[in-house]
């Protein structure tokens, strides 16, 4: 791409770059949406019209977006170690290779000491749920052998990484569910679904990295009885507290509204049971 010959309002720069990123070696396998770039570029865009500081500028708001997707497990290799596992019927197999893929990323991995019982103290506060939105779900959903969840729950799973996606959806097969993981940017296109309980697990701040004080209208624009936000209580090295920094971000970006909210607090993840009036 010649940037001294390109003006960030010009279609053809914002389609050469994006096109340029999507195909490019760092990230074509995550087959990424469309809609992301095209967030990125026009946000870039609002700050600075020199063609150079948006590449810039675009490039490090994508790595910080992707970052977590970067070395993701053989999405392949994981769907066929779960049908030899599901083929086995045995629950302790089964739950053995969904650990297995939930400790590929810090996210989940931090959790599986309290995985036993964390699903189980968030519906003890919902209530079972029949209708669940996973927003930005990452890894999440491996998590389901914990869930106890029926087989006809509607469990809608939104992440930008289709391989990812595709895993998701042969695990729901697997149990019985419809395959309801779908490949969408929820901040530029969030869900209309409405449901009982939506998770927003150890997302936020990211959201925050991406588009400073989004988080208040995206979490009005959830139709959810039931957001349950979780943020971690300390950053990945443990070195340093969040808890406090965490707080206060949730609590600002529900001020004024006439939501409920309640604390969950784990040893290393705290959630935030915000109660809609749907």
């Amino acid at each position: 791409m010649n940037k001294s010959q390109n003006s960030t309002g010009d279609p053809a720069f914002t389609e050469e770059l994006i096109t340029s990123l999507l195909t490019s070696r760092k990230y074509r396998a995550l087959d990424l949406p469309r809609e992301t770039l095209q967030d990125l570029v026009e946000k870039a865009a609002e700050m600075t019209h020199n063609p150079r500081e948006l590449n810039h500028i675009v490039r490090q708001k994508l790595h910080q977006l992707v970052a977590p997707y970067l070395g993701d497990p053989d999405y392949l290799a994981c769907q066929h170690d779960l049908d030899i596992a599901y083929q086995t019927g045995d629950t302790e197999q089964i739950k053995a290779a969904c650990r297995k893929i939930l400790a590929a990323h810090a996210s989940t991995r931090e959790r599986l000491p309290i995985l036993p019982h964390f699903f189980e103290r968030l519906f003890a506060h919902t209530g079972q749920p029949h209708v669940i939105l996973d927003l930005a779900c990452g890894l999440n959903p491996f998590a389901l052998p914990w869930m106890g969840l029926a087989s006809d729950t509607l469990y809608y799973a939104y992440d930008l990484h289709q391989p990812r996606l595709d895993a998701i959806n042969h695990l729901f097969g697997l149990n019985g569910m419809q395959p309801l993981a779908i490949h969408q940017d929820i901040l530029v296109s969030p869900p209309t679904i409405k449901a009982d309980v939506a998770f927003f697990f150890k997302e936020a701040h990211r959201f925050e990295q991406r588009r400073r004080g989004c988080n208040r209208e995206f979490l009005q624009q959830i139709h959810a009885r039931h957001l349950l936000v979780s943020l971690p209580t300390q950053n990945l090295t443990g070195t340093h507290l969040k808890t406090d920094q965490h707080r206060r971000l949730v609590m600002e970006s529900i001020a004024g509204l006439p939501w409920q909210i309640q604390e969950i607090e784990f040893e290393n993840e705290i959630v935030f049971c915000i109660e809609k009036d749907v």
